[in-house]
């Protein structure tokens, strides 16, 4: 087992309030794994590496391929108008806004919270039950009569309720909840046996709570509260299934070998889709590497050559990233349940693997 990925993973937990798993793996071969901290607080239960914890927007890699699966059969194409596909009338939802202008997050409608303009997902819910939200369609009053940002396929932001919008789509063309069609054609193909959507009010074994930190006027955190306020209660089609880092490495290697999609649409899931890159610069200023959109995953380069393909998430007391690296076969997935950089400790790790490839 490496021992630089372990200690990274150890300085984490033992100095910057990480609790969760973590997996780097090669192929078949562990090269680190790992579980730390509590999945319960109260009793002092410990995380393990079959704990399940929120993905957050991982999620969104699930609702791309079922979009792709969809797209493979010939119920939707790329290129149709959502305003076509699901009833929208009297939305402020563009009639030009596409199915793949969703998928790269070049539609320019706005979102429930902006988050790239600072604002706190959580605050949706301060004056509005979140135990409101259930159903797919439960989300669209949050979003749907806000001015667009900017014309579709004009400029990229990322954006959350577009694949709220995907969702409602594979629900319209499919018959089936958003929900119920990721478990039966894409959980259980995978045999991803620690992967489902937890609702908050259920009892779910073995899983994860989040918590969020209380710090005080310094800035120390002080204690944690419990973050069930903070989002819907069971996931939805932009963020929320539960998994664990052996399930994810798993999805993530049977989408690659081509179980879930033909060779054509892996080749398209695993590729940008984007004309708008933007510099990278949290990582090795230095390569001038970028980061491009593609269907679910981000795509990091440098000197054009993909590096990473990757896909995070976040929310109040939730972190997860996942992340593939092409050229080595090797995955990095770490989920933590309570506020955690877990951006700086992946970024440690991806550099251990860069070192690695190029520098040894």
């Amino acid at each position: 087992m490496n021992t630089q990925y372990q200690k990274i993973a150890d300085d984490f937990y033992q100095n910057h309030d990480f609790s969760g798993t973590c997996l780097v793996k090669k192929g078949d071969e562990i090269l680190f794994s790992g579980a730390y901290g509590f999945a319960h607080r109260g009793f002092q239960v410990l995380n393990r590496l079959d704990t399940k914890f929120d993905t957050a927007s991982v999620t969104k890699v699930f609702t791309a391929t079922a979009v792709l699966m969809l797209v493979e059969q010939g119920a939707l194409h790329l290129e149709d108008k959502i305003t076509e596909v699901i009833d929208l009338e009297g939305t402020e939802i563009p009639t030009d806004v596409t199915i793949e202008h969703l998928l790269t997050h070049t539609s320019g409608i706005a979102d429930d919270a902006d988050e790239e303009a600072g604002e706190n997902y959580a605050d949706l819910f301060v004056d509005k039950p979140n135990y409101s939200i259930r159903n797919t369609a439960d989300l669209l009053p949050q979003f749907v009569h806000k001015k667009p940002l900017f014309k579709a396929g004009t400029n990229v932001r990322y954006n959350n309720c577009a694949f709220v919008l995907l969702g409602l789509a594979i629900e319209k063309l499919s018959g089936m909840d958003y929900r119920k069609f990721v478990i039966e054609n894409i959980v259980k193909p995978c045999e991803l046996n620690n992967t489902r959507f937890c609702a908050m009010d259920e009892v779910n074994g073995n899983t994860a709570e989040g918590y969020t930190a209380i710090e005080d006027e310094n800035g120390h955190v002080r204690g944690w509260k419990k973050n069930i306020y903070a989002y819907p209660p069971i996931g939805t089609p932009d963020g929320g299934i539960y998994s664990t880092v052996e399930d994810l490495d798993t999805f993530l290697r049977s989408l690659k070998a081509g179980k879930l999609l033909s060779p054509k649409y892996t080749e398209v899931l695993f590729q940008p889709h984007c004309s708008f890159a933007k510099p990278f610069t949290r990582w090795k200023p230095e390569l001038n590497a970028t980061i491009t959109m593609g269907y679910g995953f981000e795509f990091v380069a440098f000197d054009q050559k993909i590096f990473c393909v990757r896909k995070d998430g976040m929310n109040d007391g939730v972190a997860a990233m996942l992340s593939y690296y092409p050229e080595t076969d090797v995955s990095i997935v770490i989920l933590s349940n309570q506020d955690c950089n877990i951006w700086e400790m992946h970024r440690q790790m991806q550099t251990v693997l860069y070192d690695t490839i190029y520098l040894n």
